[in-house]
């Protein structure tokens, strides 16, 4: 197959889709987030992924996580809230409506090598009615008999689904649907149609593809490839999601938006110094970067 044709957006296309609040609005309408993420092991990442996505202009953040993680993410963000996922169900995930959007993002900070933190991810993908991100541990779920046929069905039945893999995650998925494509844009694409998602596949340069269209986001500096730096990404777009931005959108944004942030913590840290916190921090500056 021959590589497609790579879009690249420009600032002004991507401003138009900054999702800034209306005058009149609430904490409600400006959108819920549901992050299940950050077991007992990798409390961190779900502050990361909860902080980034507060920054990302969301009203409502819901951070579901391991027990011994709860008391960790309130005094890392003290506005999010957290909970224990012990006594939950993803039953009670609510669905957006018009008027109150939302969103859910699994799998940051879940243990890829854990039955329980696999059942959880995949319990998430059969029962969440709203757009739904899956990231980290998530995606080694996916990469089952059984998460392929939850995609499937989510696919058949309309509802968003986004993928955020790194190099190793894709993959993973890749040799559980046998796709053999290498390139880039062309696995992103393969990756997409085959689970019925968003693909957003991360590197150097990111590749972001819905199936038919893949675009490229090569905004991307050295200073983001640390640990946690993909926590803060699955933030954003989560965030963007629960704003009500379509998939591709919310994933190209936030892609970019993610790149931008990085770039400026390094004009304050130098690619050595830059940590996930950081991007965090100026995700804000990324924002009016691309507000001209």
């Amino acid at each position: 197959m021959s590589a497609p044709a790579v879009e690249r957006w420009d600032d002004d296309r991507l401003a138009a889709l900054v999702p800034w609040p209306a005058p009149d609005a609430n904490k409600y309408t400006r959108g819920a987030l549901t992050l299940l993420a950050g077991c007992d092991r990798y409390p961190g990442a779900a502050c990361l992924a909860g902080a980034a996505a507060q920054r990302a202009g969301v009203g409502y953040v819901t951070v579901v996580c391991g027990p011994e993680a709860v008391g960790t993410v309130r005094a890392f963000r003290p506005s999010l809230v957290a909970r224990s996922w012990d006594g939950w169900h993803p039953g009670d995930l609510p669905a957006s409506r018009p008027g109150h959007p939302s969103a859910v993002a699994a799998g940051p900070g879940l243990d890829p090598a854990d039955p329980a933190d696999a059942r959880r991810a995949l319990a998430v993908l059969r029962a969440c009615a709203a757009p739904l991100l899956l990231d980290g541990g998530a995606l080694a779920a996916l990469a089952t008999g059984e998460g392929r046929a939850l995609a499937a069905a989510r696919a058949t039945e309309g509802r968003p689904l986004v993928l955020t893999p790194h190099g190793g995650e894709a993959a993973r998925l890749a040799c559980a649907a046998r796709i053999s494509e290498a390139e880039p844009a062309l696995l992103a694409g393969a990756l997409a149609r085959s689970y019925g998602a968003v693909c957003v596949l991360k590197g150097p340069d990111t590749y972001v593809s819905d199936g038919t269209r893949v675009v490229l986001v090569d905004r991307g500096t050295a200073a983001l490839a640390k640990a946690g730096t993909g926590d803060v990404l699955a933030g954003v777009i989560g965030a963007l999601l629960a704003q009500g931005l379509a998939p591709l959108d919310a994933a190209v944004l936030g892609a970019t938006l993610h790149a931008e942030a990085g770039r400026v913590a390094e004009e304050r840290h130098t690619a050595i110094g830059v940590i996930p916190e950081d991007v965090v921090e100026v995700l804000p500056e990324a924002f009016r970067c691309l507000a001209g």
